[in-house]
Parts: C-alpha cells; sequence; structure tokens
C-alpha cells in the first residue's frame, strides 16, 4: 500500500532539546511511551523529510517530524548504488529511489549509526571509490590523483527519484560542470509516470517558491520567479495513465512535477503536487509506491578532454512492475483527469 501522512508538524519551541520519543508522544496525546517508541522502530517517523528510527535523538530548532499511516521502506544501502563511470575527474552513478543526494544541514548532527544506516550518495560514492582503492593490487602503483577522495555534487535529484547522478572529483571539473548546467547544456531526460494523456509540448513558466498555499508553482507575472522549460513526449498510454519523457532545458527545483500537475497530469507517486493552486487534487489510483520519477539520461562534454559523455539508466524495477500493472488493465477512476488542450 502506498505510503501516506498522517500528520506532519514543525517542532514548537517547547519541545526543542527533547527526544525524537519524547516529542512525538507529546504532540500525539493519546499515545503511550511504547506506542511512541514502536512507531519509531517500525519506521513510522521521518524526520526533516529522512525516516529515523532513533527515538533518542534530540530535536532542535527548524526540525520538521512526519508520522506515517503506512511503514516507510527500508532506506537503500551501499549495494543499491550502481557506478556508470568513474575517472580522475568526473564519477556518474545510478541513485536508489529512497536516497539523498547530499545530508541536509540540519542532518549534520545525526548520530553517527543513524548516518551509516540511511548512508546519502555523496557518503556512498566516497565509500566505493575508497572500497576499489583498497582492493587494489598494487596500491603503490596508482598515482595519488586517482586516490582523491573528493566528491562534490554539481546537481542533485529527489529523495525518492531514482537515476542518474554526475559527480566531480576536481575542482576544475566541479568548477566546469556547474557552468554547464548553469548554461543548460547538459542534456537531462527523464521518464515518468503520469495520471491521463498528455500531448507532446514545451512548457514554460516561471516558478516561485510559494504558490500561494506554501508550495512552489508557476507565475503569471515573467518579471518573478525564475524561467523553467520543459519538454514532454508520451511513449505509451498505461491505462488511465502515461509514460512520459521529460527533457529540461532548465534545472528548477521539482521542475518537472509542476509542470505536469499543473497541465493536469501530476506524477503518480506524488503526494506533494495533485493539482494547480485552489484546484481540487487530482486522485491516484496508480497504485505507484513511490514518485515514479527516473533519470534515465544524461549526456555532456568531459570537463578535461571536451569528449562527449553519454550514459542511460535503465527504468528500476519497481517502475517497471508499476507500468506492467497498468498495462493489464485500467484502473478504476471516480473522475476523469484533466486532458491538456
Amino acid at each position: 500500500m502506498k505510503k501516506s501522512t498522517s500528520q506532519s508538524w514543525s517542532i514548537p519551541p517547547e519541545l526543542i532539546g527533547k527526544t525524537l520519543a519524547a516529542a512525538l508522544k507529546a504532540l500525539n496525546v493519546d499515545l503511550s511511551w511504547n506506542d511512541a517508541k514502536r512507531l519509531i522502530e517500525r519506521r513510522h517517523v521521518a524526520l526533516n523529510g529522512v525516516l529515523s528510527m532513533d527515538g533518542t535523538r534530540r530535536l532542535v530548532a527548524g526540525d520538521e517530524l512526519e508520522l506515517f499511516k503506512n511503514p516507510l521502506p527500508p532506506p537503500p544501502s551501499d549495494d543499491d548504488v550502481r557506478i556508470s563511470y568513474l575517472d580522475d575527474d568526473v564519477l556518474v552513478v545510478e541513485k536508489p529511489s529512497g536516497m539523498i543526494s547530499l545530508r541536509h544541514v540540519a542532518q549534520l548532527n545525526m548520530p553517527s549509526e543513524e548516518r551509516r544506516a540511511q548512508p546519502t550518495l555523496d557518503e556512498v560514492a566516497l565509500r566505493i571509490i575508497g572500497e576499489r582503492i583498497r582492493t587494489s593490487r598494487d596500491m603503490a602503483s596508482i598515482p595519488a590523483k586517482h586516490r582523491r577522495r573528493f566528491v562534490r555534487a554539481v546537481h542533485r535529484l529527489d529523495r525518492e527519484t531514482s537515476g542518474l547522478v554526475v559527480f566531480a572529483r576536481s575542482i576544475e571539473a566541479e568548477r566546469d560542470l556547474i557552468a554547464k548546467f548553469a548554461d543548460h547544456s547538459i542534456e537531462r531526460i527523464y521518464l515518468t509516470i503520469v495520471r491521463g494523456y498528455p500531448k507532446a509540448q514545451k512548457i514554460e513558466s516561471h516558478l516561485i517558491r510559494d504558490r500561494g498555499d506554501g508550495l512552489r508553482g508557476s507565475t503569471k507575472n515573467s518579471s518573478d520567479g525564475k524561467l523553467a522549460v520543459t519538454h514532454i513526449r508520451p511513449i505509451e498510454k498505461l491505462g488511465d495513465y502515461s509514460l512520459v519523457e521529460c527533457r529540461l532545458e532548465t534545472g528548477r527545483t521539482h521542475q518537472i512535477r509542476i509542470h505536469l500537475t499543473e497541465l493536469g497530469h501530476p506524477v503518480c507517486g506524488d503526494s506533494t503536487y495533485r493539482s494547480a493552486f485552489n484546484q481540487p487534487p487530482i486522485e491516484d489510483l496508480s497504485g505507484a509506491r513511490r514518485l515514479a520519477l527516473h533519470a534515465h539520461r544524461l549526456v555532456f562534454e568531459h570537463p578535461q578532454n571536451g569528449h562527449q559523455m553519454a550514459f542511460e539508466a535503465p527504468l528500476p524495477e519497481d517502475m517497471q512492475t508499476l507500468i506492467a500493472s497498468l498495462r493489464s488493465g485500467p484502473v478504476p477512476a471516480k473522475a476523469k483527469p484533466k486532458r491538456s488542450s
């Protein structure tokens, strides 16, 4: 069953410094101490968007707590990350769904055991590189530059989004790749499953941090926000849903999710963006267990030699399973999805 949030809170001042278990009990007066501890141990609680199973963790100002009706999936491990390419300047990896790209500043004080249990992609990348160095047959023969432990993210994916991520392994490569992302010269193609049947088109809008309800969205005032451009192309109809290719011309936060939702075709498994501002939510009966969004293709020029680098990551098993289930027959819906004009 797809996870759903029952409650969420910003930690009030009087609970700062309290343990996670104590805060959960204080915010839910009907819970016993044992109930609060069991909910945490059984993966029903997230802190700052990340599963937390440490009931003794002390809360700090700015912490956000979520309580889920259904248990969250266990976090991915190092074995779930696949290296697509590695050299002295560039690392390309396939990120599994459920793993965050970088540790949020609010998570830097996480206990070491919890950090190891819920690693970030950059931490895993460093460990994989280190393991390759340690298992090398002739360590002394490896030049120092090949033994670099430096990895720096030049872009990132949302926690639930799977697919390709590139890291820089040198200062020069970091500067070059950041510039390439800024001038939109890196090709990025995503695959997603959405409600309804969008037409092939270019979506262009200006995105702002708060559309009026606390969520990011588009504004009609072109002088506000940042320009966001997405090119979409339907690939296959799947009952009441579609498999869609999205090519990013820009790379704003939540850009694909916002553009498709505002078009009337929200991404399956997206519990945040279900409708345009002030519109009723569009129901999701797809059965998606997570955000059905995958970074499928990444193309860029190597920062040192200028050679074109092209990578593709196949759809992960969970999205393939979802597609197969939707192909088997239409999912009954209470209301027809809005079609793009």
